[in-house]
């Protein structure tokens, strides 16, 4: 004897259908598996060759912050895949900027300043080995951020 999943009346194993409900059993039961749609990648957006072809390009603002982004500007002016990067990496310098003013805060500025200022280089150090594998994704806390869309 098996049960139904949606209302719980036991029925012979035979049954293809609930006899209370109505509600399939067996395989067709089974629910379509739900697709995660993470908002924060964008890799399916970029074509790969543009991709592969500016890997390097795009991680110079990550890691050399204003002249990087110059300088991938300058490089890679056709590149939507750089140009992504560069918006990126924009947001994380604004946000450092505006973790260097709680300096001006004695002993509690100078504890969340350098907690802020922490964390915004690990988010770099994570975005710069996300375009090593290609990917094109938001960082994790910048990501809400209105501004550089």
């Amino acid at each position: 004897m098996k049960y139904c999943a949606k209302c719980g009346t036991q029925m012979e194993d035979n049954l293809t259908f609930c006899p209370n409900c109505g509600t399939p059993t067996g395989a067709a039961a089974a629910p379509a598996a739900a697709t995660v749609i993470n908002a924060t990648d964008h890799t399916a957006e970029f074509d790969p060759k543009d991709i592969s072809d500016n890997k390097v390009v795009a991680m110079l603002p990550y890691i050399t912050s204003l002249l990087g982004v110059i300088v991938a500007a300058l490089l890679s002016k056709d590149s939507p895949y750089v140009a992504f990067h560069i918006r990126q990496a924009l947001k994380l310098m604004v946000c450092q900027m505006i973790c260097c003013v709680a300096f001006i805060i004695p002993f509690l500025g100078w504890i969340a300043g350098g907690i802020c200022l922490a964390i915004i280089s690990v988010l770099q150090i994570i975005a710069f080995f996300q375009v090593c594998g290609g990917k094109a994704k938001e960082p994790a806390i910048i990501s809400s951020l209105g501004f550089l869309k």
